[in-house]
């Protein structure tokens, strides 16, 4: 029995830890972290060092988690009364809504020192900006509220792209805030079409998704339309000279193929049709901005051959 104890000591700590990252929605964290390295990347000419890179990722991968995991501390009840999230730490009783608390709020002042000291105070500000969107006004006052709230929420999701263009350049211009309207024109579709599958859910628990207040079949002409805007707001930056031809091809047959998902959503109207577009609307994204790093990229070939 002395000799199992070790193990048995380890797989419990495996099993706590485990529980903490969950709190950070670890998936969700990487598909911020990808817009905020294009946000980074494709803010200057030149390639950012590795170091700027690291800090910047570190701080944004903190600062996301703490915020996802305040969002599972508000949540905690209403986390309960879904079959999608009543398995997570808090509702599941794996850890104490205290001890939850301290961690997200932990992870967030850490996020805001190394982004503060290892990056600049205005890419922590925005980080932590982002964190009060999130937490306050998305999960706190908006989604037990309105039937809008992905849509007003998306601006939360826009952030990683601010910080990470601070990080590289120290200031704010146009082109980060078109880059996060491509984010909120994304944001409906990923999260309705997701409310689609789980109305029941939503409507037992008393959340205001658009399909619980305003009916599917609204809820999917609203994705059509917000599928179809996503594809005009994605191609402006390479019509514009700002991207190159890389992200042109990736925003056109993306988005074409993001519509061509709506549309059959439109017409079909079953849990399968939304599960494939909720699925892709993750694909999207990931491709869409993996494809703006790729486009600037590009560019750095001849700057590194000739140097």
């Amino acid at each position: 029995m002395p000799q199992g104890c070790p193990r048995g000591h380890n797989v419990r700590h495996e099993a706590v830890l485990l529980n903490y990252v969950q709190l950070t929605k670890p998936r969700s964290v990487l598909l911020l972290l990808v817009t905020a390295l294009a946000g980074l990347i494709v803010a200057r000419p030149e390639a950012p060092s590795l170091l700027l890179i690291s800090l910047t990722l570190a701080g944004g991968a903190m600062a996301a988690g703490g915020a996802n995991a305040l969002n599972c501390y508000l949540d905690r009840q209403l986390d309960q009364r879904m079959r999608r999230t009543a398995s997570r730490p808090l509702p599941a009783g794996s850890i104490r809504p205290g001890r939850a608390l301290a961690f997200g709020v932990a992870l967030c002042a850490v996020a805001s020192l190394l982004l503060g000291f290892g990056v600049n105070w205005l890419a922590a500000g925005l980080a932590m900006a982002g964190v009060l969107y999130y937490v306050l006004i998305y999960t706190w006052w908006l989604k037990p509220r309105s039937s809008w709230n992905v849509v007003i929420g998306g601006g939360a999701g826009a952030m990683p792209l601010l910080v990470g263009w601070v990080a590289a350049t120290g200031q704010l211009s146009p082109w980060p805030f078109w880059m996060g309207a491509i984010v909120i024109c994304w944001t409906p579709p990923h999260f309705w079409s997701l409310a689609l599958v789980r109305r029941r859910e939503y409507e037992e628990a008393g959340i205001p998704m658009l399909p619980v207040v305003r009916g599917e079949g609204e809820t999917r002409r609203q994705i059509g339309l917000y599928s179809v805007l996503l594809l005009v707001v994605s191609v402006v930056p390479a019509t514009t000279g700002f991207a190159g031809p890389v992200f042109l091809v990736t925003s056109l047959a993306m988005g074409l193929m993001l519509v061509i998902h709506a549309v059959e959503l439109l017409y079909q109207a079953t849990d399968e049709a939304a599960w494939r577009l909720h699925r892709f609307t993750i694909l999207y994204l990931a491709l869409l901005f993996g494809s703006l790093i790729l486009d600037r990229a590009a560019g750095w070939a001849p700057m590194l051959w000739v140097g």
